[in-house]
């Protein structure tokens, strides 16, 4: 990794607008500039384009659509096996190039590549496996055919806390399927997406396929594109808030929508858990991408009887973690995205310990430069804290004891997100019958790590609609057709 420079990845990113299969400065010139979280300092700036950039990204989708449905599912499939192979030959400067936007860790960096290549493998593999049927009709005097076709262009809106991989989510059934795009990336974070089109354009997709705009305007481009009437459908993985304005803008064209929104995710201990594997699971749900994710564990409710055991083993693990900027040796927490979300945090840990919560290690920003707080462990939360409703986003473990199965269950389920939830038991009977329980699209049961591009992700209340990823994951960006034949 020593041989790769920090300029030098910079520096090798297109930063135009990707339109048409070129690459063009934004319409009026401007530019915004793109931070590195752990210093403040500036990267780079990219083009900010504006809503006639947009119009113009869309003109190119619509453009190439009918051409690009109509070729071969095999050599769709082609495109994205020769792009997965891109990016795994690449992982160290794709690595790195995300570690200075985003902030994480080198490692995890570079296992997000690995996650992010896995999609456009698995699409690749599902392009050739688009199927339909054939019926007689129940009175016998006609058939049924049914086929499936792509839904038509796309508008795809991404996150900042993982650039590549929920571009490669989203791009990877769309491209399988034979929908035309318009992807728009995080303002924090379009360095990724910007070198991944450069990636997508040299595996040999054809132009127009994929368009991509950075803006520091999400709201103000992408809405006129969702107004717009030609793109058929939005897919969007962000906050929940946002998801209902995009929800509420899509209804006006009636616009086919996937929604991977907020999490609060419970993380349950029983008595009878394997303590060792528990506090693996543990780290691995919280502080995965320095707790910035929508999977991260929100709520940790532990058993009383070891609920003691618990909070000391994970408070010496967390105090224990390297903190520093992502590109150093060891480092496990890095940055904060931005100064906001160091604000948040630093709020509802300041919320907690008012109504009675107790600091075990942690509870506090560190001074600048860059966007750190320390890794924290909290015990004693009461229910009214705001940690215990709002998605921290933030290297914060709130543990709070309980008594019974159903009284976690009851506590778990208490939120109008249902993302993810952890279970942690050597029950069989009770790991079933808990995990049923559950009011969540997904169960980590006795691991911390539920993302998989071969499973369907996605969550139920106001965690989202629709899934991505697994068998199910390409269906989305199709439309079903039935024909019927008379005889």
């Amino acid at each position: 990794m020593s041989s790769i420079s920090e300029a030098g990845v910079v520096t090798a990113v297109d930063k135009e607008l990707f339109i048409g299969g070129k690459w063009v400065p934004a319409a009026d010139g401007k530019t915004f500039p793109v931070l590195d979280p752990s210093t403040g300092e500036t990267l780079c700036e990219v083009a900010d384009a504006s809503p006639a950039d947009g119009v113009s990204a869309l003109d190119a989708a619509v453009a190439a659509q009918a051409d690009w449905a109509n070729v071969a599912p095999r050599e769709r499939g082609e495109i994205l096996r020769r792009a997965y192979e891109l990016l795994i030959k690449r992982a160290d400067e794709l690595a790195l190039l995300m570690t200075l936007e985003m902030g994480k860790p080198l490692a995890e960096s570079k296992g997000e590549i690995t996650y992010a290549a896995e999609f456009f493998r698995w699409f690749a593999e599902e392009a050739v496996r688009i199927d339909g049927g054939y019926a007689v009709a129940p009175n016998g005097t006609g058939r049924f055919l049914v086929t499936k076709q792509p839904v038509g262009p796309c508008l795809l809106i991404t996150p900042w806390n993982f650039p590549m991989a929920m571009g490669t989510r989203k791009i990877g059934p769309a491209v399988a399927a034979g929908c035309t795009m318009v992807i728009k990336p995080a303002a924090q974070t379009p360095l990724s997406m910007l070198a991944l089109a450069a990636i997508l354009a040299e595996a040999g997709l054809p132009e127009g396929v994929l368009n991509v705009l950075t803006t520091s305007d999400s709201g103000g481009v992408m809405e006129p594109l969702i107004r717009d009437g030609r793109a058929r459908k939005l897919s969007f993985t962000g906050s929940t808030g946002v998801g209902r304005k995009l929800l509420e803008q899509c209804a006006d064209k009636v616009l086919r929508t996937s929604m991977e929104l907020g999490g609060n995710a419970p993380f349950l201990v029983f008595e009878d858990a394997d303590l060792d594997a528990a506090i693996e699971g543990a780290m691995t749900a919280k502080m995965r991408n320095i707790g910035e994710a929508c999977t991260a564990a929100n709520r940790f409710y532990v058993q009383r009887g070891v609920v003691e055991e618990f909070s000391r083993r994970l408070t010496e693990r967390m105090e224990a973690l390297p903190m520093g900027r992502g590109t150093e040796e060891g480092v496990v927490v890095g940055p904060l995205i931005d100064e906001g979300a160091v604000e948040k945090v630093s709020g509802l840990v300041s919320d907690a310990t008012e109504r009675g919560a107790r600091v075990l290690t942690g509870g506090s920003a560190v001074d600048g430069p860059g966007n750190f707080y320390q890794a924290t462990v909290l015990t004693d939360v009461p229910k009214d804290a705001r940690l215990a409703s709002e998605e921290i986003f933030g290297p914060v473990a709130p543990i709070t004891p309980f008594d019974s199965e159903d009284e976690a269950i009851a506590a778990a389920n208490d939120t109008e997100f249902g993302l993810v939830s952890y279970v942690y038991t050597s029950d069989l009977k009770r790991a079933l019958r808990v995990s049923e329980r559950l009011e969540a699209g997904m169960i980590g049961l006795n691991q911390g790590l539920v993302s998989n591009p071969a499973a369907p992700f996605g969550g139920i209340k106001q965690s989202g609609l629709g899934r991505e990823g697994g068998t199910v994951g390409i269906d989305e960006f199709l439309e079903t057709k039935y024909i019927a034949v008379a005889l």
